[in-house]
């Protein structure tokens, strides 16, 4: 095992003991209480069960058979979500098969941020990630519930059901993944699409066909953003099943899939608090998650769930651990929007059980933790198989089937992980490099400050952008509108890139796992509505980003002395008047932009 990884590992246990200690003792006090719907009045079972068949109640009543409880993230907003549409019915078959019986326990919202793309909808994205967390545990609070089967994919839905999860934490979980859509267009063509449009070569009937033959069909989108992060980081921490993150939605793999975590739910409730999510989600298993995601170069913006998740389980992390993993952890994939293929392309050329076996081989990933399937990762090596319409597990490929795609620790892409912190006289930031080309990591240019992601679009739209700049867009935290990702901003400043110029980006908002290849100082704190110096940056002041060596500074000798200056919102509308007072108790971005932690 690698002396780096175990040295960070240990700091963040001893940093963590208080309150891991704090949170394992309650999850253990409530295990404790033994099968809950035992202490369930008559009336109370009565009620829970009314809508379950005959042979349902019976077993409930008698105790005689595990409860799965179903916390399900279905809707037709998202494309990802619509897989499952049907998944109780399913479920529900599954469980009476196995000796079981299931229930939707609770549904939670879900928010596409495709959709929500620089509209007002985005600025209620983050928060939506603790709502989400709020809406599981009212869903499980019926203590009806021996295990816990949870169905979510996309952007906050993962995050969230995790965090409400964790305080369920003396149940197991299993998390079922939908599969992402079969590839539609390339991703080199989506971007070349965006770009003409950007540069107004094509208009917007030319880039809705673009984008609606991208996304396509019922399914996870192929490119490798915070959704199919969530799905590595599933997979990689032992929380669903081996080889199950990327197997497309209505095949009968899928099926196969769906019925084994069933099983797997099943077989753990009878096992104890060993089998718990609290006993199974520990230090190890986040510090894995972690080099999941510098390997695999995946979304910024789990340098914020992460960070949310583990706290929900009593444990503490944060940049510092992020980028000094990332100094150990080689780049050993290369998908949209750090390259050209999609996670279809990479599922097929080797996918999770190679890089896990890669990592596991180089000493890279703590093997001795706790999984759905027992101790060690070993079997996460493993694909599934369909041998006469039965689910198998056969050992994964020992080499990349592509390495223009996925390579072993010993020939990787990058020697780093390619998310770095950054700190200087600004704040601290995060900022990805795994896309970003050598001779952009350092750029010294005039600042140009912007209020809003559109204005920056419109002054390129005048032709006014055509030099070296620092686009510094302030007062898009969470305090001041709820931290939305600036994801409108990728096309425009990459046509500046390809132009030749030096461009980069300063923001205390987000960028999402689609930051791609302009370096982007992201998640800045303090912010800027906390009084940080990212609001008192102004236009023509000169900022030097260096990613090498992980300075971010504004080279003006004025600058502390310059008042700070505010930004009024429209906090009005959209539903924003509902989350104005979760803005003022939210948390920073380093520690989990959370109002409930």
């Amino acid at each position: 095992m690698n002396q780096r990884i175990i040295e960070i590992t240990q700091r963040i246990v001893e940093r963590s003991k208080p309150s891991r200690t704090q949170y394992l003792k309650d999850m253990k006090a409530a295990s404790e209480e033994g099968v809950t719907r035992k202490n369930l009045h008559c009336g109370n079972l009565a009620h829970a069960f009314a809508g379950c068949s005959s042979h349902e109640k019976t077993e409930l009543a008698e105790n005689a058979t595990p409860n799965l409880g179903i916390i399900s993230a279905y809707n037709d907003m998202l494309s990802a979500h619509k897989t499952y549409e049907n998944y109780p019915e399913k479920l529900r078959a599954f469980a009476i098969k196995h000796g079981a019986v299931a229930q939707v326990a609770g549904c939670v919202p879900a928010m596409c941020d495709g959709v929500t793309q620089g509209q007002v909808g985005m600025e209620l994205s983050l928060f939506s990630r603790d709502v989400i967390a709020i809406s599981t545990t009212i869903g499980l609070t019926h203590n009806m519930f021996d295990a816990g089967l949870y169905l979510g994919i996309c952007d906050k839905i993962i995050p969230g059901l995790m965090m409400g999860a964790l305080r369920f934490g003396h149940l197991p979980a299993v998390f079922v993944p939908g599969g992402p859509m079969p590839s539609g267009i390339s991703n080199e063509e989506k971007a070349r699409i965006r770009q003409e449009f950007a540069e107004g070569k094509i208009g917007r009937a030319e880039l809705l066909k673009g984008e609606s033959d991208s996304y396509h069909s019922p399914g996870t989108c192929t490119f490798y953003g915070t959704a199919n992060s969530n799905q590595m980081l599933m997979e990689i921490m032992g929380l669903q099943l081996p080889g199950s993150s990327f197997v497309n939605p209505g095949t009968e793999l899928r099926e196969l899939l769906n019925e084994e975590a069933v099983k797997v739910a099943r077989n753990n409730s009878l096992k104890g608090f060993a089998y718990s999510l609290a006993n199974l989600f520990d230090e190890k298993t986040v510090v894995n998650g972690i080099i999941g995601l510098l390997a695999t170069g995946g979304s910024t913006n789990h340098t914020i769930h992460l960070i949310a998740i583990a706290r929900a389980a009593g444990i503490i992390i944060n940049w510092e651990d992020m980028s000094d993993l990332s100094d150990v952890i080689p780049l050993l994939t290369r998908m949209y929007p750090n390259g050209a293929a999609d996670v279809n392309h990479f599922h097929a050329s080797g996918g999770m059980a190679f890089v896990i076996r890669t990592l596991l081989e180089n000493g890279l990933l703590h093997q001795d933790v706790r999984t759905i399937l027992g101790v060690g990762l070993d079997k996460y090596t493993q694909e599934p198989k369909i041998r006469n319409h039965e689910l198998s597990w056969e050992e994964g490929p020992t080499e990349s089937l592509n390495t223009s795609i996925i390579r072993p620790v010993n020939e990787p892409f990058s020697k780093d992980g390619g998310i770095k912190i950054l700190k200087g006289n600004i704040g601290r930031s995060v900022i990805k490099t795994a896309a970003v080309s050598e001779e952009h990591l350092m750029i010294e240019a005039p600042a140009i400050v912007f209020d809003e992601q559109q204005d920056l679009i419109s002054a390129f739209k005048r032709g006014e952008l055509e030099k070296d700049f620092v686009a510094v867009l302030p007062f898009q935290g969470p305090k001041q509108n709820g931290m939305p990702e600036l994801h409108q901003l990728t096309p425009t400043l990459t046509v500046l890139q390809k132009r030749g110029f030096k461009v980069a980006l300063v923001t205390d908002g987000r960028m999402s796992g689609a930051s791609g290849k302009v370096p982007a100082a992201i998640h800045m704190v303090p912010e800027a509505k906390d009084g940080g110096v990212i609001g008192k940056i102004q236009t023509g002041d000169l900022i030097r980003l260096d990613a090498k060596t992980g300075e971010l500074n504004c080279i003006s000798s004025d600058l502390n002395s310059r008042p700070g200056r505010t930004k009024e919102m429209n906090q009005q509308g959209f539903g924003r008047e509902l989350f104005n007072n979760l803005r003022n108790q939210v948390t920073s971005s380093e520690e989990g932009a959370s109002f409930i932690l």
